[in-house]
């Protein structure tokens, strides 16, 4: 009887996963280069969300309105093309690893930013000490 019921939901569970369909294809599929362009920008938003939320809602942004509006999307055909492109893994790791490359190669960029603007405000700060410690005083012409 155990043996029977134990075959019987093992059958049921092994029968049941084998019905899982991959989405039809949206008739306005978004181009996977478009694709990985409007995910950059999502994780980018998020990533701003993460660091000052407060002041994003405070002043009414909707960053998914603005991505979508910048790419001339609706968030119906992004969700479906995303749901179409997430159905192949394989491919869909790709567009992730795209989506890293560029995400480090900004980090990089931002960083090298912040480094030369860090050097020029060490060097002015330099250039004013030397120069305070190489004028001479003014002298008072009551002396």
């Amino acid at each position: 009887m155990k043996k029977s019921i134990f075959f019987l939901i093992f059958a049921l569970s092994f029968f049941g996963c084998q019905d899982v369909t991959r989405p039809e294809k949206p008739e306005n599929l978004i181009a996977k280069d478009k694709m990985i362009d409007i995910l950059t920008e999502t994780y980018l938003a998020n990533a701003a969300r993460s660091v000052d939320n407060q002041s994003i809602i405070s002043k009414g942004i909707k960053m998914d309105s603005i991505i979508y509006k910048n790419f001339g999307v609706d968030s119906l055909q992004f969700a479906k093309s995303n749901a179409f492109y997430a159905a192949d893994v394989n491919e869909y790791m790709e567009i992730m690893k795209e989506i890293e490359t560029r995400l480090t190669n900004t980090q990089k960029k931002m960083d090298s930013i912040w480094e030369q603007e860090q050097l020029r405000k060490n060097s002015i700060s330099e250039k004013l000490k030397e120069d305070k410690a190489n004028s001479q005083p003014v002298k008072d012409s009551l002396i």
